[in-house]
């Protein structure tokens, strides 16, 4: 570690984020909010490389007083990526903010002030999308958790399955990874917005703690199916699962053409309105919130339900790799909600 990056902590990572890509907007956020800690550190007479669990949830407390839920929640997100990095580059010892960021994931998620939506709600709205990508996105946001940026980074050699009729003109074995998993999924916490990954350089990251493999069940395998019937050929080498139909065909679809898809059905169902906010609007994390809530009252396991939404890391999460097949497969399975 250098002295530069033990001095100014801030500037190195800062600097880092543009070397990556990251926009001057998004730089200073993060310096805002960082800037902002550092002011509470110093209160503390502590250091970046000295703060603890509970500095950071004293710091997060004093946030509540100033702004909304989601802003706090932002803040956090902020502030853990940074202490991830510096450690990924060996700056700091250890990352305060794991343990808070896990308890702050059990309080967001099950924000009473949500939208209300019932398992037959859900499906009925469903049933109402009837283009193949459309379908394929909404089902499974739905079925799987996943984030956003998560569904549109994957690509072809991330989906395994093994009896499927789209096998006969693509290669649906999967990555290794998924080999005797069965049909399934492959969530890389690799791809980073700015970085080249499979040959094409990404523009949305992935949040996840760890690399995660979630089941596909019969529904999600039929409408997959249902689209690569009809996927047009892709541009990129790293041959994307989701490609844009409307405009820039067969590229990788975006993010916020992802988003835009969910948000134009919502405002048809009456569950979107341009300026309102995460209590009402439905839109792809709303997605993530049902799969949590609903997946964790009907397993009782909250320890599945990170996994899966990838919000463990370390012996947890290997802990679920190494009972993939008898415990993962089948608590998903006996308990994901029919949409179809």
């Amino acid at each position: 570690m250098s002295e530069t990056t033990a001095d100014q902590p801030v500037e190195y990572f800062l600097q880092d984020m543009e070397y990556y890509g990251r926009s001057d907007r998004t730089r200073a956020a993060y310096r805002r909010v960082l800037e902002d800690f550092a002011s509470f550190l110093d209160s503390r007479s502590t250091g970046f490389d000295e703060a603890t669990n509970r500095d950071c949830m004293a710091w997060i407390h004093r946030q509540r007083g100033q702004s909304a839920e989601s802003t706090v929640a932002t803040y956090a997100a902020y502030l853990h990526r940074f202490y991830t990095y510096m450690n990924s580059v060996d700056a700091f010892e250890s990352n305060p903010m794991t343990l808070v960021m896990e308890e702050l994931d059990e309080r967001i998620e099950t924000n009473p002030t949500r939208r209300d939506l019932s398992v037959r709600e859900m499906r009925a709205f469903v049933g109402e999308i009837t283009h193949p990508l459309d379908r394929a996105i909404v089902v499974t946001l739905l079925k799987t958790g996943m984030r956003v940026g998560e569904l549109c980074n994957l690509d072809v050699r991330d989906l395994r399955l093994p009896e499927s009729p789209a096998a006969a003109e693509y290669d649906l074995s999967g990555r290794p990874q998924l080999e005797g998993r069965g049909a399934s999924l492959f969530v890389s916490a690799a791809p980073t917005r700015g970085q080249v990954t499979h040959g094409e350089r990404r523009t949305d990251s992935n949040k996840r703690k760890r690399s995660t493999v979630i089941p596909v069940d019969d529904e999600l395998a039929a409408v997959l199916t249902e689209w690569l019937a009809v996927r047009p050929d892709a541009h990129s080498p790293a041959d994307p699962l989701f490609v844009r139909t409307r405009d820039h065909w067969g590229s990788r679809l975006s993010a916020k053409a992802a988003r835009r898809v969910v948000v134009n059905h919502a405002e048809n169902a009456g569950w979107h309105r341009t300026g309102g906010g995460s209590d009402e609007n439905v839109t792809p994390h709303y997605f993530r919130h049902f799969f949590t809530t609903h997946m964790r009252d009907r397993t009782g396991d909250r320890g599945i339900v990170k996994y899966l939404r990838g919000d463990v890391a370390g012996d947890i999460i290997d802990t679920y790799t190494h009972n993939w097949g008898n415990r993962v497969r089948e608590t998903y399975e006996q308990h994901v909600y029919s949409l179809c």
